[in-house]
């Protein structure tokens, strides 16, 4: 795996949360803040609290897999954060 694919396939692959196909790329901040609690919740293998673990992935996602995101995606992702704090 090349260093440049790494942060790639830790989105696809993570073993701390089972991601819904495509969460980071829904338009809906309340659904995707909404889908990352689930998957939070229902993790066996996360480290932290359920905001921790939903954070986490939102946080990585914006910081790496997702730098070439386009403005209007980084807002909304921005927002579900928001809105993750609101589920808390």
């Amino acid at each position: 795996m090349t260093n440049k694919k790494w942060s790639q396939q830790v989105t696809k692959e993570s073993q701390a949360l089972d991601l819904e196909d495509g969460v980071f790329t829904w338009h809906d901040p309340k659904k995707i803040a909404a889908s990352l609690m689930r998957s939070a919740q229902s993790s066996t293998t996360r480290k932290g609290t359920p905001l921790q673990s939903a954070m986490s992935m939102l946080n990585f996602y914006i910081n790496r897999a997702g730098k070439k995101l386009d403005k209007k995606q980084k807002v909304i992702l921005e927002q579900a954060k928001v809105e993750l704090r609101k589920l808390h």
